[in-house]
């Protein structure tokens, strides 16, 4: 009899981890492998920010603190809420948690009982339904194709609510797909959430800085005050910042929800590291003008990999408003035929093939939700973003015979 519990067969490991893991094995074992499956910014976490963490060493804070923040960070989070967003929180509505997944995590087991259904956009972050399905809950997915550039519409969030939805999962910038939703586009979801007052918001905006050309974000309790006593908004350190590794995601909610989520990490991680949460204040509260560079190469290099991937057989690329991902349809190499003789019937079928052909690694579409695309993270050199666009581009020249129409 296996020891496992057998909550464990309701979930996947996650597929971009896995990615990632693959193309490091493969480097590690000399194969020319260029990994774009990371979603993790490659410039370093700034000076000053560093500077922070050091400081705090020397300075013995090397404790634990508050299981759920420092009252220094805390603080700092507020002010953010408010100078960033519109945002208006008290200490006991903050909490922080060793990353937004822990966050998110905390927020779904506090909240959900067996049968609870969450409402999730696909294509959505591959960790969404399936710490959905740890909780208990059901994760009710709904498509929205790039016909409807990634978006959701307020007639299929209404279409989706039932008696027994709990949470609108949210993320705007776009993991997978870097779409982000206007101010007019909230609206129109907002609207409709108004409307059903058992239903709570969970809106992860990770990518919140990380926009390109004239996009103005926005974020549901913003556009919408009505919504703020049931909406819990996460952000976090990582992305904008490059602290991938730190550690630190945060969130702003009613008092109730965040006690409660607080309850639910004090009985697993406890504090999340005291120097990492150091670090993030500074992060918060110092010069955020490093910013600017960083997301004009971001820019620069999402314009680059959209006119390359558009330039490839079967490829069609949208041009993302945010975060660092593009997510390409594959739909024209599907059915066609590789080198070896192998049939492209699936997007895992095409990632598989750029790997072991060309050594690039991307995610697959069906990760996320939505088939068939693939995801690439840009957040790595203009080099080798050029020389991965032209493998890719190789190898759907290399492909034969005629692509499948796909539902």
């Amino acid at each position: 009899m296996s020891i496992l519990a057998s909550r464990l067969s309701r979930i996947k490991p996650s597929a971009t981890l896995a990615v990632t893991a693959k193309a490091k094995e493969l480097k590690a074992a000399g194969k020319d492998i260029i990994g774009l499956g990371a979603g993790e910014p490659d410039f370093d976490t700034p000076d000053f920010i560093k500077d922070a963490a050091k400081k705090a060493l020397d300075n013995g804070q090397t404790k634990y603190t508050n299981v759920d923040g420092t009252p220094e960070l805390k603080a700092a989070i507020i002010e953010k809420f408010k100078r960033d967003n519109g945002l208006e929180y008290k200490p006991n509505e903050i909490t922080v948690g060793t990353g937004g997944k822990q966050v998110l995590y905390n927020a779904l087991m506090a909240t959900l009982n067996a049968g609870d259904e969450v409402i999730i956009p696909a294509p959505y972050w591959v960790s969404y339904p399936d710490m959905v399905l740890l909780a208990e809950g059901e994760p009710i997915i709904v498509d929205c194709p790039a016909q409807a550039n990634f978006k959701m519409t307020g007639a299929q969030l209404e279409s989706a609510i039932t008696p027994k939805t709990k949470w609108f999962i949210f993320n705007s910038p776009s993991n997978p797909t870097g779409a982000g939703y206007t101010w007019d586009d909230l609206k129109e979801l907002t609207d409709v959430l108004v409307k059903h007052p058992h239903v709570w918001i969970m809106t992860d905006d990770m990518y919140e800085h990380l926009v390109y050309d004239d996009f103005k974000f926005c974020t549901p309790a913003e556009v919408e005050p009505k919504l703020k006593d049931r909406t819990l908004t996460v952000n976090g350190v990582s992305k904008s910042y490059s602290m991938t590794g730190w550690r630190i995601g945060y969130a702003g909610g009613p008092a109730e929800l965040i006690k409660a989520m607080g309850t639910i990490q004090g009985q697993s991680t406890s504090n999340p590291s005291s120097i990492s949460q150091a670090a993030a204040v500074e992060a918060l509260n110092g010069d955020q003008s490093f910013m600017k560079p960083w997301i004009e190469a971001f820019s620069a290099r999402r314009d680059l990999v959209v006119k390359m991937l558009n330039d490839c057989d079967g490829i069609e690329c949208p041009n993302p408003e945010g975060a660092f991902y593009v997510y390409p349809s594959c739909a024209g190499c599907i059915g066609k035929t590789t080198p070896d003789g192998k049939v492209i019937n699936t997007d895992e079928d095409f990632v598989s093939y750029l790997l072991e052909a060309e050594g690039v690694a991307t995610v697959h579409g069906e990760a996320f939700g939505l088939s068939p695309h693939f995801r690439i993270s840009y957040a790595t050199s203009e080099q080798a973003l050029t020389a991965a666009c032209e493998r890719i581009k190789k190898a759907c020249a290399a492909l034969s015979g005629q692509a499948k129409a796909v539902a």
